[in-house]
């Protein structure tokens, strides 16, 4: 009988020697696996002759099993803040490493010779591939460049729009001077609209007088007794304490403590968690603050003695052998009667 081999692609292990890779089962896991992989090699094919750069993102750290190598290969080639997709796979497929590796696994497990030209990149798709990378990364650097001009205007526009309004707040505005501007011939259309303006709205200033009263005449109906100022007691425009800042007389000692003590919260946290367990649970309507004396327990089994527990143990088995002695005098003396 043949030595025992193990099967990767099958994940068994045979006796039957070089037969298994001839096997239906084996061929059509060889099958299955390399249908995995051919789509992504397909898509790094479309990528060498226009290479694709993007900005990094941490996807691009993702990896594919290569079948015939049997190791993990980077899927992207990441330098900087730049990805350039499917650059690590096709500089594996054209490594010789690979090669070399596609041609052994080939042989071991008898696949078709037509598919292994699918796996596999020359060099001078490789050489293609780099030109095409070096024209997308200049093109990319063009774009960049151009986005950050555009930022840039749009920086200078805001900041422009930004330094022409605080001038213009902070420029005085100039009132001109009735007695100067009279001299000026075109300044009698703008006074002549003011003053048109201004006879429009009431005037405070053209308004008589109020009339003083005075409380001391005679023959008032009304006395004047003067201005009631409370001593000691001002308004909050005399520099008083305002009202709303004055403490109460209940809270001026201070030590009235505000909201429930810390003991009536541990006491509500309790009875929460009472809350969460069944309502019909042994010893749920127990008073514990009941005051019980020190032998209200049962003492059997010795359950309830101090210290180890193995000294209760001798001392149940002593008692019981005394026990068991008794009993066995008293059977005596029954058999002797």
């Amino acid at each position: 009988m043949a030595p025992a081999q193990r099967c990767p692609l099958c994940r068994q292990t045979f006796f039957c020697g070089r037969g298994h890779v001839y096997s239906r089962k084996h061929q059509r896991q060889l099958k299955v696996a390399l249908e995995r992989l051919l789509p992504q090699v397909e898509a790094a094919r479309k990528a060498v002759r226009a290479a694709q750069v993007e900005r990094y993102v941490p996807e691009h750290e993702r990896c594919c099993w290569c079948l015939c190598c049997g190791c993990e290969v980077r899927k992207h080639l990441s330098h900087g803040n730049l990805t350039v997709l499917h650059g690590g796979l096709l500089e594996h497929l054209a490594s010789p490493e690979h090669k070399k590796a596609t041609n052994k696994f080939w042989w071991e497990n008898k696949a078709e010779f037509q598919m292994k030209e699918k796996f596999l990149i020359s060099p001078q798709d490789f050489a293609r591939f780099k030109k095409s990378m070096v024209k997308s990364l200049d093109s990319y650097e063009e774009k960049e460049d151009e986005v950050i001009k555009e930022m840039a205007a749009q920086i200078r526009e805001v900041e422009q729009s930004r330094q022409e309004m605080v001038r213009s707040v902070l420029e005085p505005q100039t009132v001109p001077d009735p007695e100067e501007g009279s001299s000026a011939p075109g300044s009698w259309k703008g006074t002549n609209s003011q003053v048109a303006s201004t006879s429009q709205q009431p005037s405070y200033l053209d308004l008589p007088p109020a009339p003083e009263l005075d409380w001391m005449e005679t023959g008032q109906p009304l006395t004047f007794i003067g201005h009631q100022d409370t001593p000691g007691i001002g308004n909050i425009h005399s520099g008083a304490t305002p009202p709303w800042m004055v403490q109460d007389e209940d809270y001026s000692s201070g030590n009235q403590q505000i909201g429930p003590s810390y003991e009536e919260f541990l006491k509500e946290k309790e009875k929460q968690k009472l809350k969460k367990l069944p309502p019909d649970r042994v010893g749920a309507n127990f008073d514990h603050s009941s005051s019980t004396s020190a032998g209200w327990l049962p003492s059997f089994g010795r359950v309830w003695n101090n210290g180890r527990r193995w000294q209760s143990r001798h001392q149940f088995k002593s008692e019981a052998a005394a026990r068991n002695k008794q009993q066995s005098h008293k059977g005596k003396k029954l058999m002797a009667s």
